[in-house]
């Protein structure tokens, strides 16, 4: 489950210079390599806030990393699958953005027992026992319900929860594409999700997240 998920706004991005020649990004790779050193530093001041159970405290610092990295980049800390914690970052699928973060992977420090690291969302074991916490609500993920329908490839989904009523629309619109991301993973629902709605109220032939995954990977022949 996420801790927090946050997209820093977008730098402005700087005049060209007189000559006219394009500004533009670090390149990649040395951007990545500065991008884990001061990983590096700040990571004992991430491991005293995770202890303390208060990781908005590095929330700034590490968006600051990601955002000299390339500002469009989202980051999240999450609960790790093979070790304590894992750190995300993810360009969502944005191929003008695949360069940054296959140089950030490249250049990420051998996993242990406390880290891990993903260039893209990854799906959870079982999104059904997830519960998230959108402002003071608790969302869990066993009651969406989800509409799918195959068509050359590609699966489109309308998504219903119970409490879309009571949020507004930057939270439903989270609320429909996070459950995807948790359950296929932000690689595999970028590859084979198409259109995507939301649900206002609940449709007829719905299914649940454990089942959409199920018939994503039997298009894909995964059984994994």
């Amino acid at each position: 489950m996420s801790w927090f998920r946050r997209r820093r706004p977008a730098q402005p991005r700087p005049e060209p210079p007189a000559g006219g020649a394009p500004a533009h990004l670090p390149n990649p790779r040395e951007a990545a390599v500065a991008f884990w050193t001061g990983w590096s530093d700040l990571l004992p001041t991430v491991s005293a806030a995770l202890g303390d159970g208060e990781p908005h405290r590095v929330e700034g610092g590490i968006g600051a990393l990601v955002a000299d990295l390339h500002p469009d980049l989202h980051f999240s800390l999450e609960r790790g699958h093979r070790a304590i914690y894992a750190l995300v970052v993810t360009g969502q699928e944005d191929p003008r953005l695949r360069p940054w973060t296959d140089a950030w992977m490249a250049a990420a420090p051998t996993e242990d027992m406390i880290w891990e690291y993903h260039d893209s969302v990854p799906p959870v074991p079982d999104p059904t026992k997830v519960t998230i916490n959108l402002g003071a609500r608790r969302i869990a993920l066993a009651d969406v319900r989800v509409v799918a329908r195959v068509a050359d490839g590609l699966v489109d989904v309308a998504v219903y929860h119970p409490e879309f009523a009571a949020l507004d629309d930057d939270a439903r619109r989270t609320m429909t594409f996070l459950p995807l991301d948790v359950t296929l993973g932000e690689r595999l629902a970028g590859e084979r999700l198409g259109r995507v709605e939301t649900a206002s109220t609940e449709p007829e032939g719905t299914i649940d997240l454990l089942e959409l995954r199920d018939l994503v990977r039997a298009m894909i022949g995964d059984g994994g």
